[in-house]
């Protein structure tokens, strides 16, 4: 269940995406050739393209209410041509954004349409797509060198969906390798420093589960402290565990853990 309103998610695509671009457009224009190393292969034009694309196929399944998966060649072969205005690009990329929001706004919550996971409304792709676009503003962040910060709400709702997702049963049905996260005293725990907010992980069963407030006996095998964004970075690998985090138990199971979910 989402923690933040349809409107606010939709509303943060937009927040989230004029951020994006402010690190195109600063006040030391950022080359557009850096690498980005969270998305190896990939330069900042590329990551920007890529972002962009994106909501612009979110858009087309919403406005066309689609039953199945439209052409994705845009989302994956990217131009690294970086022989462009960075005024223009930020344009491009910040005018999708708003598009894609008026139009999951216009749609509601509860549109019928397909998903990438069971579900099937247009809920779906307003909270993926912030988070999508959260997680991309960090890497641009991270390669121009600049400050990433993140409101708790927004930080908070992207470790649910990360949970959310990485916990379908269908996750172990299409890679059996993440059957390695299944074990006796696999439990983990990501707890905030900056927020009284704790995430409980049990993967001792045939699934995985998941919650804020998980009942448990005794402590987690491996509990991992740090503020709240450094958390959802690390999650989605795009911090190591380093001094930042207090990491406590058996730090194999984090690495393990880490290794095996990886996506976004």
């Amino acid at each position: 269940m989402n923690s933040l309103d349809h409107d606010r998610l939709c509303a943060g695509i937009t927040a989230q995406t004029e951020l994006f671009a402010g690190h195109l457009v600063g006040a030391d224009l950022a080359d557009l050739d850096t690498a980005v190393p969270s998305c190896p292969g990939w330069n900042l034009a590329q990551l920007a393209r890529h972002v962009g694309a994106g909501h612009r196929w979110v858009e087309t399944i919403v406005t066309t209410r689609a039953t199945e998966p439209p052409p994705d060649t845009e989302l994956r072969t990217l131009s690294a041509d970086t022989d462009v205005d960075h005024g223009v690009l930020a344009g491009w990329l910040t005018s999708g954004a708003a598009r894609l929001a008026e139009t999951l706004a216009a749609a509601g919550p509860d549109l019928r349409l397909w998903t990438a996971v069971p579900g099937r409304t247009s809920a779906f792709w307003a909270r993926r797509f912030l988070h999508e676009t959260v997680i991309h503003r960090a890497d641009a962040a991270l390669a121009v060198g600049d400050a990433f910060t993140l409101d708790h709400d927004t930080a908070a709702d992207g470790l649910d969906e990360w949970l959310e997702l990485i916990s379908l049963p269908q996750q172990l049905e299409a890679d059996p390798t993440k059957r390695e996260l299944l074990g006796e005293d696999h439990t983990l725990r990501f707890a905030a420093t900056d927020a009284d907010t704790s995430w409980w992980v049990d993967a001792t069963g045939e699934s995985i589960r998941w919650s804020r407030e998980y009942e448990r006996t005794g402590d987690a095998t491996v509990t991992v402290r740090a503020p709240l964004t450094e958390l959802l970075l690390l999650v989605y690998r795009r911090r190591t565990p380093d001094s930042t985090f207090d990491v406590r138990g058996e730090a194999g199971l984090l690495d393990l853990w880490l290794a095996n979910t990886a996506f976004g």
